[in-house]
This record gives C-alpha cells, sequence and structure tokens, in this order.
C-alpha cells in the first residue's frame, strides 16, 4: 500500500467522491477497489484463516461469500453455512428479548433489578434494566477477573461470585462501561419473567420466528449434520451419501496470534457467555435477523425499537451514543455492534436510512480483529456516500461516536495515560477563523514515542520527515466526524524500511487501541 502524507489525504476531503454501484449493479468496488481484493487484502495483513461476509440490501441478500478455511488443520473451507461464535452480538438478540418482554406486559425497562432478582447484591437492587441494557450500571466485568476462564463450565451463581463482593465501578446512570454482568443478569431475568431458559426463550420468539437454520447455542450443536473429520482423515464423503452434508453448517474453529503465528484457542463455554456472547451463527442468518429487526416481526412497535436502537441517557442528560452493545454515528441511521472473543472477531453495521438500507456482516476465526474500516469500505463500495471519505491509500479512517473536540480529548487522555510524549495539538478551524476563513471542525494530535519510533529512524532517518505520528479528527460536510491516520505498516514500506516487523507491529497495536477508545463509547 503506497503511502501518501496525511497533508493530501486530508486535501483529499474536500474532493467530491465518486457514485459508485448502485442497486443490483454488478460492478461493487470502493476506489477501484474490488470488495473480494479489500477482503483478501486484510486477511493476508492480519493473517486472518477464515472469513464469512454477508450483504443486505433489504429485504435481499444479494452476496454471501466464504474466503479462507474455518478450520486450517482440517482444511474446512469457510462457506455461506459457517457457524461463528458472534461473541457480544449476541447482546442485541437479549436486547430484543427484553423488548419482547416488555410489550407482554411482564417487565418495565424502569423497573428495578431487585423487583425480580432479591437474590442479587443489595448494591444492585436498584439498578434498572434500563442501566443494564445500556452498560451505564456500574457492574464490575465477571470475564475480567483473574479467575475467569472462557473455556470452562459455570452455574450462574458461580459467575456473580467472580464480582458480587466488588465495588461498583461508577454510581449507576454516571458513566458507561460495558460488563457481561450487566448481560448475565438480563438473561437471568429473562428465565426469571419467562419460565423458560434463556435459550429456550430466544429460539421460540427470534431463530424459530424468523426460520433461522443456521444459528445455534452449543447446546443445540447434537442437531447439525456435522462430519467427523481429522487430519488423519480430512476428506469429506458423507455428502455422496446423503443430501444434508451438502454445503454443510459446520463450526469454526478459533484461533489466536501467539508469538507471531496463529494458534488454536480452547473452544468458549456457552455457559460462561451465557446472554452475553454465547451465540453461534452464519453471517447469512445474521443477516435475516438483521433484516427482521427493521419491522414488527422481532419487536412490535417502533416506539419500542428505538429504546433499543438509539443512545442512552446518563443521569445529567449526557448521550452516551451506545446502547445494548450498538454504537451510533452522525451518518444518520448507521448503527454498528462487535463481537470479539477469544478465537473470533464479528462485526455488523446497519445504514437504517430508507434510502440506503445496505447492512454488512462480516465473521472471522480470530481474535482482536477490528473489522469497522473494512466493513464501511465494503459498504462504500455499494454507495460511495456510505464509505469512508478517502481510499485506505491515503488514510486508515474511522467514524467516531462523538464530536471532534471530545474525540480529540479522548485520544490525548489515552495517550498521556499510556506515557506517550504529546508534541501538539493544533486546531485547524481556529487558525482559519484567524485569517478570517470558515473551516468544520478540525484539528491534529501530534505525538509520539521515542522507544518505539527511533528504530523506524535507525532503519531510514529519512523517514523523520513523517514522524512523530499524527492523527487528524475533522467534521465532514454531512455531519460525521472522522478520524484518520496513516497506517504505520505502510508508512515503514514507503521508505523501504524492512527487518523490524516486532516494532511496527507494537506501534500499529499501539495506535489501534488509543483510537478505538477516542472513537467508541466502549
Amino acid at each position: 500500500m503506497p503511502y501518501k502524507s496525511l497533508i493530501f489525504g486530508l486535501i483529499m476531503l474536500t474532493s467530491t467522491p465518486k457514485v459508485f454501484a448502485e442497486r443490483g449493479n454488478p460492478v461493487v468496488q470502493f476506489e477501484g477497489v474490488t470488495i473480494d481484493a479489500m477482503i483478501a487484502d486484510f486477511m493476508e495483513e492480519h493473517a486472518i484463516p477464515g472469513m464469512t461476509l454477508a450483504i443486505v440490501q433489504a429485504p435481499y441478500i444479494p452476496r454471501v461469500v466464504g474466503y479462507g478455511r474455518s478450520n486450517s488443520e482440517q482444511g474446512l473451507l469457510a462457506s455461506t453455512k459457517t457457524l461463528w461464535n458472534i461473541g457480544q452480538i449476541t447482546c442485541a438478540y437479549t436486547a430484543v428479548a427484553i423488548m419482547q418482554l416488555i410489550e407482554e406486559g411482564k417487565l418495565g425497562l424502569e423497573d428495578a433489578l431487585g423487583k425480580y432478582l432479591t437474590e442479587v447484591p443489595k448494591t444492585w437492587q436498584g439498578i434498572t434494566f434500563r442501566q443494564l441494557l445500556g452498560h451505564i450500571s456500574g457492574l464490575p466485568d465477571y470475564t475480567k477477573q483473574p479467575a475467569f476462564d472462557f473455556s470452562k463450565e459455570y452455574q450462574p451463581s458461580q459467575l456473580l461470585a467472580l464480582v458480587k463482593d466488588q465495588p461498583l465501578l461508577f454510581q449507576p446512570g454516571t458513566q458507561v462501561a460495558q460488563s457481561a454482568t450487566n448481560f448475565l443478569l438480563l438473561g437471568l431475568a429473562i428465565e426469571r419473567l419467562s419460565g423458560m431458559s434463556y435459550e429456550a426463550f430466544v429460539k421460540k420468539n427470534q431463530i424459530e420466528r424468523i426460520g433461522l437454520k443456521n444459528t445455534f447455542f452449543p447446546s443445540d450443536f447434537k442437531q447439525i449434520k456435522q462430519e467427523a473429520l481429522s487430519q488423519s482423515n480430512p476428506r469429506h464423503k458423507e455428502f455422496l451419501l446423503e443430501s444434508a452434508y451438502i454445503n454443510p453448517s459446520e463450526t469454526a474453529v478459533g484461533y489466536a496470534e501467539i508469538d507471531g503465528k496463529n494458534t488454536l484457542v480452547p473452544r468458549n463455554n456457552a455457559s460462561g457467555l451465557n446472554a452475553y456472547a454465547s451465540l453461534w451463527a452464519s453471517a447469512e442468518d445474521i443477516s435475516l435477523w438483521d433484516i427482521a429487526l427493521a419491522g414488527s416481526i422481532l419487536v412490535k412497535k417502533k416506539e419500542n425499537r428505538d429504546l433499543i436502537y438509539h443512545a442512552v441517557s446518563l443521569n445529567d442528560g449526557t448521550q452516551i451514543q451506545a446502547n445494548a452493545g450498538w454504537r451510533f454515528y452522525g451518518h444518520p441511521g448507521l448503527m454498528s455492534i462487535r463481537g470479539n472473543v477469544p478465537g473470533f472477531s464479528c462485526y455488523l453495521s446497519r445504514f437504517t436510512d430508507p434510502n440506503e438500507l445496505v447492512c454488512v456482516t462480516l465473521c472471522a476465526n480470530k481474535e482482536q480483529v477490528d473489522l469497522t474500516e473494512l466493513a464501511r469500505r465494503i459498504a462504500g463500495a455499494f454507495s460511495a456516500k456510505l464509505g469512508p471519505p478517502v481510499g485506505s491509500n491515503e488514510l486508515v479512517c474511522f467514524e467516531s461516536c462523538y464530536d471532534v473536540a471530545t474525540t480529540m480529548d479522548r485520544l490525548e487522555a489515552f495517550l498521556k495515560m499510556k506515557g506517550v510524549q504529546i508534541m501538539a495539538r493544533v486546531d485547524h478551524a481556529q487558525g482559519a477563523a484567524k485569517a478570517n476563513l470558515n473551516l468544520r471542525p478540525t484539528q491534529t494530535l501530534i505525538f509520539g514515542n521515542p522507544a518505539l519510533g527511533t528504530h523506524l529512524m535507525l532503519s531510514n532517518q529519512s523517514i523523520a520527515a513523517a514522524l512523530p505520528l499524527r492523527v487528524a479528527v475533522w467534521q465532514d460536510e454531512a455531519g460525521s466526524v472522522w478520524l484518520g491516520h496513516d497506517e504505520i505498516k505502510a508508512l515503514a514500506e514507503a521508505y523501504g524500511i524492512e527487518n523490524i516487523d516486532t516494532i511496527i507491529h507494537q506501534m500499529t497495536k499501539g495506535l489501534s487501541a488509543a483510537v478505538q477508545h477516542a472513537i467508541a463509547p466502549y
């Protein structure tokens, strides 16, 4: 990927984007790059074994494609029916289940948790269901406790025991912090109020109602006709005898990068993830479910759908652009949700404006992969206004959930907390005003870590022209706030720097963490 300066990238922001593929147009590419090429390059860059993509142009799903392998050891291909652990996307299914109980008159969003779960600690009993859904309860996350093991079998009481004696992280309704404990309690409430297990309630009222054939809780994996294969017996044979094995539903295995190599991770145990992150589904089934969200199939009343698909309010009236795992942006109608558990990364973005109705689902069997920017470029292949303002050749771009000043404040605070040196923060709009010019909010932060960046200059001193690093944040004409930065690997390649992959990886990982903190509610 050729390196182009940040300044050139910002100049490109003022250009008018081309109009790409209209609805039904078979030519789908963004900035001259096809979707297949985008994904192939992304998978190579991040060493992802397998991935499935599904595209919605409601009410159609015109594209479902598998790439790579869902199981490298057995040579299984990622396909349209491959099942992935979708992680925290499960929260969206749980939120629908809560709204269904509200519509049945069994629950109120402002009801206190202690009204239904009297056994929880006293400090938890006044927390409302709205606060649990919005991750503004202050409850500590049991998955973050040292004793928690994603692959271990648990009873709900054992999970609660991991955190029940800990103080609240903050007073309910005053801050936001994602916590699996919130959704563990929602799952228990669903069981108490419905008289059914959480899994049975979701199966009856979502999976079966829509007719999803490739959405499962692990307890139902026994229903899947999955051929027993191994490294010594890797050839499919049963499809020759029984049609159920043609284009089979197969569970993917998950990988983590350890010492620069993809390593199999143990399968996540559903008992430890329950209503927070336990579901497995194909990308196509996620898309079918996604289409059903648009109307009254799952949640009957629009005002009830709006309760979980819009920003949550803190006690002081501050709007948090997130709810039930969903994130919301300046782009009208855009919402996204991520799943990230050991071995897997998944992403669903929904452009719900009636003039757009494009949704992108990506599922991959490697953990800690941020699919946000890739999904946005894929959306841009269907309509340029859905994509980032420039191609990845110029900048890596992410839309922020905050305004320009808040985004930059969060970025600067995170970098300072990590000990990164801040060289300058430039307010370009302020400078423009002094010159009697009008510029939409635009800021640049210049920062560096000599312990890492110096290695690049030791390899090629001329890269000093591009260092220290910088990140730009700006508001576009439509009101969306974007954060953009140069890709460090591409920057190094442009200067012919090689053989310091560990340093580049450290810098990239650190920058990615800072960016995600800056743009996202959690």
